[in-house]
């Protein structure tokens, strides 16, 4: 009898120390996995220190980290410049309207220096680890620090000089990459002709270099006898004269001057922007769009001095001092100064005759002008700027509300862009102190999604190949009177191709014995026989494959108790609160009921972070969109034709 009560404790142990050990085993996983655990809500992102006043660095660099086009940019960028021989971007090649600019300074724009430091700091920040996790940004400062070759100051800077100064220096290395790559192509033609074996043609040479040297881009090369190259500098090239997608904040407005008085219209000057500035009203309130219509309507300015209605001025002064002069030398002459400004006047009122002298500035007449203002290039990223700055005896802070939309609508009716709302900076304080804090939208990037894990798929790749499981190959079969078992228990099949990586083909492909017709052994009984000896190793298969089936389910089914009972354990948490995993008599049960109702989840388009330097919380677009008062900086990326869900 001791014995007996010895060997039932010693079951008792072993059963209760297995139960510890799948407790211990699995309830972290269910836990880990479980949207409600808050612990794990607030580690989904990656936070920035805040050692000497870096919310102005922190909060930006964590809204560029929401923004899609961007990383894809920095990701082409670095790797066309790794896969690109050396010499490419050592050979210095100075931009045509800034000849002055150090060697050192022009090595670092081709050499992107900025842009791969902004790469690795964008990669950590967008990591997604199990726990909480801060980094610091001072290896991207050092790199700004070694690039512009100046300390950066960490006294209560503005978040906005900050973005500009990245966005532009990022700019400046993107068009200085293109200059060395368009030299190093031109560079390498003339060499691979001046190398060939075939003996040199004098006409077709020199007709190459005066094509090169009358090229529309103004570039020109100056070679030794041998043909070799010496030197070669690039002008700016057109943004449509090559196949390279350019830098994603760019953008593009035409100004052009209209004078009421005589109605000419000025060439439309081009200004290109990496952030566009609106001034806020002082109000109460105003909106995003009012903001942008003061930018650009038409604004009207007095006192200004036309070049047209100066020439026009110069012309009728001669015509009156010829009438009143005698001499006729005179008169020729200015009879000759006339047709000329008239000509001018014509043709090109902007470039008037050299060597016709007119009167004085200060003498010339002054009219109303209009001012045009359009868009004209529409960045992928269109980040916006709301000076709140007011100037007066002292410098204030404008608090108005600003209401701005979740989707920005940007041109005319023919040529309308959607704009899509990624990120927002915000500003709590003063003119002259206070704290930023950064709002990210939680959405999962195109190139960097995995949909199928063992599919192959590039980064650049919108959408995965079909997978086998998709589309499956069924091969036609007779209906059969005998339910099969496991087409009669839909876990059992869920599990089983959920574990098996080949199941498009052993299972799709493969008939089964369930579908084939039994008939009466009355006159069959050998075919029947010879059909059973044919497909009796299937018959084993399957029973095997069902006897696993059943062991998953029933260890799927002990895992899921144990998860619930420690779910229901746990201090804080009623039985009641979290949702019981279900199985399929329950799912069967549910959806029988009529007025029954799916749990509302929140969807991932609304799901945001708040950023505060270390300090990260969830957030929903109405809170985003609530911050009126605070918003500063706003991020704008260009909807894809074809979007993918987030």
């Amino acid at each position: 009898m001791p014995e007996k009560s010895f060997t039932v404790a010693t079951y008792a142990a072993g059963a209760s120390l297995a139960a510890i050990t799948l407790f211990y085993v699995f309830a972290p996983n269910y836990f880990l996995d479980s949207d409600s655990n808050a612990a794990r809500k607030k580690g989904v992102a990656v936070g920035l220190t805040n050692s000497a006043n870096d919310c102005f660095i922190n909060s930006v660099l964590q809204a560029l980290a929401g923004l899609t086009d961007l990383r894809i940019y920095l990701i082409r960028e670095n790797h066309r410049r790794k896969i690109d021989e050396a010499w490419v971007y050592e050979e210095i090649v100075r931009h045509p309207a800034y000849d002055n600019t150090p060697e050192w300074k022009t090595q670092g724009l081709q050499a992107g220096l900025v842009t791969k430091g902004l790469k690795d700091i964008l990669d950590s920040l967008n990591e997604r680890p199990i726990y909480k996790k801060t980094i610091s940004a001072a290896p991207f400062i050092r790199v700004l620090e070694t690039a512009f070759r100046q300390r950066i100051s960490r006294q209560q800077q503005d978040a906005q000089e900050f973005l500009q100064v990245v966005a532009e220096r990022l700019c400046d290395e993107y068009h200085a990459g293109r200059r060395a790559r368009q030299a190093a192509k031109k560079r390498s033609g003339v060499e691979a002709s001046a190398n060939k074996a075939e003996p040199i043609d004098g006409d077709a040479v020199e007709e190459r270099l005066a094509k090169l040297a009358n090229d529309e881009n103004g570039s020109a090369d100056t070679t030794d006898p041998t043909g070799r190259t010496q030197k070669i500098e690039t002008e700016a090239v057109s943004p449509g004269s090559d196949d390279e997608e350019g830098f994603p904040m760019e953008g593009k407005y035409e100004s052009q001057i209209e004078c009421q008085t005589c109605g000419f219209k000025t060439k439309p000057t081009e200004s290109t922007f990496c952030t566009l500035t609106l001034n806020v009203p002082q109000s109460s309130s105003t909106s995003l769009n009012a903001c942008l219509d003061g930018f650009f309507k038409t604004e009207y300015v007095d006192d200004f001095k036309c070049e047209k209605c100066r020439l026009v001025h110069a012309r009728d002064l001669l015509q009156v001092r010829m009438l009143h002069s005698d001499s006729e030398t005179f008169k020729a002459s200015a009879q000759e100064a006339i047709a000329k400004l008239q000509h001018a006047i014509d043709t090109d009122p902007e470039h008037p005759p050299a060597d016709v002298e007119l009167p004085p500035m200060r003498d010339a007449p002054t009219c109303k002008i209009a001012k045009h203002t359009r868009l004209t290039g529409f960045p992928k990223i269109m980040a916006i700027h709301l000076s709140r700055s007011i100037y007066n005896s002292i410098s204030q802070k404008n608090s108005a509300k600003v209401s701005f939309p979740e989707q920005l609508l940007m041109g005319s009716l023919l040529n309308r862009k959607k704009y899509k709302l990624l990120g927002t900076v915000t500003h709590k304080g003063s003119h002259h102190s206070g704290h930023y804090e950064s709002f990210r939208r939680q959405n999962v990037s195109i190139p960097f999604s995995t949909p199928n894990a063992f599919q192959a798929s590039g980064v650049f790749t919108k959408s995965a190949p079909a997978s086998p499981a998709s589309t499956p190959r069924i091969a036609a079969m007779q209906k059969s009177g005998v339910p099969s078992p496991v087409a009669s228990s839909p876990d059992l099949v869920s599990s089983a191709e959920s574990n098996s990586p080949n199941h498009s083909v052993d299972r799709l492909d493969t008939p089964s014995t369930d579908s084939i017709p039994h008939t009466p052994s009355t006159s069959n009984d050998q075919s029947s026989s010879r059909r059973s000896t044919t497909f009796s190793p299937t018959k084993d298969r399957e029973s095997d494959s069902i006897s696993l089936k059943s062991v998953a389910a029933s260890a799927r089914s002990t895992v899921s108790r144990i998860s619930n009972s420690a779910r229901n354990s746990r201090p804080g948490s009623p039985a009641g609160k979290m949702p019981v995993a279900p199985t399929t008599a329950s799912r069967k049960a549910a959806t029988s009921k009529p007025n029954g109702h799916k749990p509302k989840r929140r969807k991932q388009s609304d799901r945001w972070w708040r950023i505060s330097d270390e300090k990260i919380k969830e957030a929903k677009t109405s809170e985003v969109l609530g911050m009126q008062r605070e918003v500063y900086l706003l991020f704008y990326e260009l909807e894809r034709e074809s979007p993918a869900e987030s």
